[in-house]
C-alpha cells in the first residue's frame, strides 16, 4: 500500500478525514487510511504513557522526590558534622574553659555547713561599718537543680555613706551574695537612714539533697503520667 506524502496529508480536508473515520472497518485495521491509523497509534501511545504513569511511574517519582529530600538532609547533616569535626579542638578548649569557670563559681557557693559562717560575715559587714541591725531574719531555702537560695531580710540604720559601703562590702564577699529590693527612708534620728532589703546567698546541694530532689521529680513524673 502506498503511503501518502506530507503534501498529500496537508491537502486533505476535514470532510475527507471525517469520512475516513466513519468508514473504518474494525476487522480490517491494516486497510485503514493513513490519518486514522496515525491518530489511533498516537491515542494508544498516550494511553500507554498515562497508564504507565498512573500504575508505576507515579510511585517511582514520589519515591525519587523523597530520596532527593533525604539526600539534601543527609548533606546538611554531613556538613554540620564536618564543621564540628574541623572545630573539635576549639570546642574542647572552650569546654575546658567553661568547666574551669563553672568550678570557680561553684567554689564561691558554700555548702550547708558553711552557711552559718557566711551569715555571720554578712552581719559583721554591717557592724564593721557602724550600722545597727533592727532586723536580720534568714528565710527558707529555695531548692534549685544543684543549689539552694537563702533569702535574708535585713533592716539596718546608719549614715548614707555607711549604708552604701555596707552594700558594697556584701557584694565583695568571697561567697556569692546579692542584695535586692532595697528601700531607704529617713529614721526618727537626724542624719540617720533606714535601709530595708533582701540579701540572697546561695549554697550548693549535698549528695543527699540532690538524690532527694531526683526522687521527688521522678515521683511527680509518675503521677503526671498516671493522670
Amino acid at each position: 500500500m502506498k503511503m501518502p506524502s506530507l503534501a498529500g496529508v496537508r491537502s486533505l480536508d476535514l470532510g475527507a478525514v471525517l469520512a475516513d473515520f466513519k468508514s473504518l472497518d474494525p476487522q480490517d485495521v491494516g486497510g485503514w487510511p493513513f490519518v486514522p491509523r496515525v491518530t489511533v497509534l498516537v491515542l494508544v501511545f498516550v494511553l500507554c504513557v498515562l497508564a504507565a504513569w498512573w500504575f508505576d511511574w507515579r510511585e517511582q517519582i514520589d519515591s525519587l522526590r523523597q530520596k532527593e529530600q533525604q539526600e539534601l538532609k543527609l548533606k546538611d547533616e554531613f556538613l554540620a558534622k564536618k564543621r564540628q569535626a574541623v572545630n573539635l579542638a576549639e570546642y574542647r578548649k572552650q569546654l575546658g574553659e567553661i568547666d574551669r569557670a563553672f568550678g570557680a563559681l561553684l567554689k564561691q557557693l558554700p555548702n550547708k555547713a558553711e552557711m552559718d559562717a557566711l551569715i555571720v560575715d554578712i552581719n559583721q559587714a554591717g557592724l564593721g561599718r557602724g550600722l545597727k541591725f533592727e532586723l536580720f531574719k534568714p528565710g527558707v531555702d529555695t531548692l534549685q537543680d544543684f543549689y539552694a537560695e537563702l533569702p535574708i531580710q535585713i533592716r539596718v540604720t546608719g549614715g548614707y555613706h555607711d549604708l552604701g559601703a555596707f552594700v558594697s562590702d556584701v557584694a565583695q564577699l568571697s561567697r556569692i551574695v546579692t542584695v535586692s529590693d532595697l528601700t531607704i527612708e529617713a529614721s526618727k534620728d537626724a542624719g540617720v537612714l533606714r535601709l530595708d532589703g533582701v540579701a540572697r546567698t546561695y549554697r550548693y546541694l549535698d549528695d543527699e539533697e540532690i538524690a532527694r530532689q531526683r526522687r521527688e521529680k521522678a515521683e511527680k513524673a509518675k503521677k503526671g503520667a498516671k493522670k
